[in-house]
């Protein structure tokens, strides 16, 4: 299949418990994952997110309540989730689905990690970056 690692685990199933706030993913080999929306969220693969290379990532707050309102397929490779938010345009391959399940508690605690560096907090939105620190790539 297009985009994923050769021999890597495929996606059996997906469920979205709106209730919990959680992607449930079970992949072929056996693993299961619940993916709390908000760490989707917070560590989608999109530019505004991410930024263009290392060191730009932006740190993301105000997410702990964050829904999935909708899961679009992305061909056989991947999905894209568009959140309550408006964030839509992260595309998550099933390894990057299956990385942040396996990886979940240490992206948490880097997570907390950063947001206790910046002096924020995960409920507080983060105020808008002003002059040549914001987010401008026009690409979203």
């Amino acid at each position: 299949m297009a985009g994923l690692k050769a021999g890597a685990p495929t996606p059996q199933a997906l469920t979205v418990h709106e209730q919990s706030r959680v992607l449930e993913v079970g992949f072929s080999d056996g693993a299961t994952f619940r993916i709390p929306f908000e760490l989707m969220r917070v560590y989608s693969p999109s530019a505004e997110v991410q930024g263009h290379g290392p060191g730009q990532e932006v740190l993301q707050t105000g997410k702990r309540n964050v829904a999935l309102i909708n899961l679009e397929p992305v061909g056989n490779y991947a999905v894209k989730p568009t959140f309550s938010d408006g964030h839509d345009s992260g595309i998550f391959t099933w390894d990057y689905l299956y990385e942040l399940g396996q990886k979940q508690d240490a992206l948490w605690a880097e997570y907390t990690e950063r947001l206790a560096a910046a002096g924020a907090d995960r409920d507080a939105p983060m105020a808008p970056k002003g002059g040549a620190g914001g987010h401008a790539c026009g690409s979203h």
